[in-house]
């Protein structure tokens, strides 16, 4: 009996100090108040932490009362850092990245918006040494979302020591519960943080109005918010019907055939026919931007995933014509694509040239040249990778286009409005090792 009495205390105090941290948070960011309301408190005794699935905030209830014992600042702090895990989509690029730095880079990222704001009422003990720290990562990255934070680390990988001083500054929760069981309840856990982040989004421009603060939150919350396309889907842009050689299973009656066969011996009563109308991929440009500040293995990258695409999905004529350039401020090389065995030898042997500043005019100016020569009978599109440090064309093509990114950045200009942005992702480019 005093047993429970006992736990029944911890449950309610526990109860308590996290319903006081929601009601600062509240009070104090406004524009927070429809998250909270989404992300239900529930008591999990035995786990030792605090975690989140994207709809419940569970929690240690004797976990809290400790940490609460040592820092009091601690409830507030722990409610913001779980809702902008949320709020920035963090647990679901999971399966997709190293978990392990993942988890470090989106914790990270959260901590260092939580010390932007300046929040007296979520103060911890190590906030100077984080604070400290963040400055160094800062002048070697810039902005702090846990995209870049995670690029980083990938590029430098930090040591052991290293790692175990992130952890004591800024792991806050754990992300157990961030890879659900099943697969539907992420698709609607990230519809509804879709719905929610824009809502603060919006809410966050008349918060912080005249405040400098929040600085770090608009662009973790611009890096969670942006539109994110399929680039397999976009790259069906590019296919135009034509004569497939082979016999079209859909519209060839082999009952008929067969039966002609077994009574007329080798006279069947219907042929197959010799063809099928099927999207492929006939005529486009790839328009690669070898200025300095494209690496070499992204690059390739972006071409092995491009392929690799392409074939996977029989979007392939048995004979293409592909046209893939280099350019920087000028043309460096135009390579013709025939067929698949073209693009493997490109792939294997073809080397990278330019490194010099970046213009897009010139690429537009070539294939329009190409045009007007007859080299192309119906070019769909152009797909043109690059940093985005150049000068766009005036006019509008007349063939689709798309601009493809490693990230976004602020300080580029914007995408024409006749072009498609696309943000790629470097880990995955780099880590493609060849084509498929």
């Amino acid at each position: 009996m005093e047993q429970e009495k006992k736990q029944e205390k911890t449950s309610r105090l526990a109860a308590e100090i996290l319903q006081l941290a929601r009601d600062s948070v509240l009070v104090q960011l406004r524009f927070l108040d429809v998250a909270l309301s989404r992300l239900r408190p529930a008591e999990r005794a035995g786990i030792n932490a605090v975690a989140t699935d994207g709809a419940s905030f569970f929690y240690d209830p004797v976990y809290v009362l400790r940490r609460y014992r040592d820092e009091p600042g601690y409830g507030a702090r722990i409610y913001l850092h779980v809702l902008l895990h949320c709020i920035f989509y963090h647990s679901f690029q999971y399966g997709r990245l190293e978990e392990g730095l993942w988890d470090l880079a989106a914790d990270i990222a959260v901590e260092n918006t939580i010390l932007e704001m300046g929040l007296n009422f979520a103060k911890m003990q190590t906030d100077v040494d984080a604070q400290a720290y963040l400055q160094r990562l800062k002048t070697e990255i810039g902005a702090l979302t846990a995209e870049r934070i995670y690029h980083y680390f990938k590029q430098n990988p930090p040591d052991e020591d290293e790692l175990e001083e992130m952890r004591w500054l800024f792991v806050r929760d754990s992300h157990e519960l961030w890879k659900p069981a099943q697969e539907e309840e992420l698709v609607i856990t990230q519809e509804m943080w879709k719905k929610i982040s824009e809502r603060v989004k919006a809410d966050l421009k008349s918060f912080s109005k005249g405040k400098t603060n929040s600085e770090s939150l608009e662009k973790n919350l611009a890096e969670a918010t942006r539109d994110r396309y399929d680039y397999a889907k976009l790259l069906e842009r590019f296919t135009v019907m034509g004569e497939d050689v082979q016999v079209n299973e859909d519209e060839f009656d082999y009952i008929y055939y067969t039966y002609g066969l077994s009574r007329y011996g080798n006279m069947p009563l219907i042929e197959p026919l010799e063809y099928r109308d099927a999207k492929k991929v006939k005529e486009f440009v790839i328009a690669l931007d070898t200025s300095a500040s494209c690496r070499g293995s992204v690059l390739q990258g972006f071409l092995r995933k491009t392929y690799s695409v392409l074939k996977g999905t029989e979007h392939f004529f048995q004979k293409i014509n592909v046209h893939i350039i280099q350019c920087d401020s000028e043309i460096r090389s135009d390579v013709k694509i025939t067929c698949e065995e073209d693009f493997d030898a490109f792939l294997k042997n073809e080397k990278l040239q330019g490194f010099g500043s970046t213009d897009f005019r010139p690429v537009f100016e070539y294939v329009d040249n190409l045009l007007a020569e007859g080299e192309f009978e119906n070019l769909k599109g152009l797909i043109y990778f690059t940093d985005g440090y150049g000068v766009y064309p005036q006019r509008m093509p007349d063939y689709d286009v798309i601009f493809a990114f490693l990230q976004d950045d602020d300080q580029l200009k914007a995408v024409p409005p006749w072009a498609i942005k696309v943000i790629l992702n470097e880990d995955e480019l780099e880590e493609n090792e060849g084509p498929a």
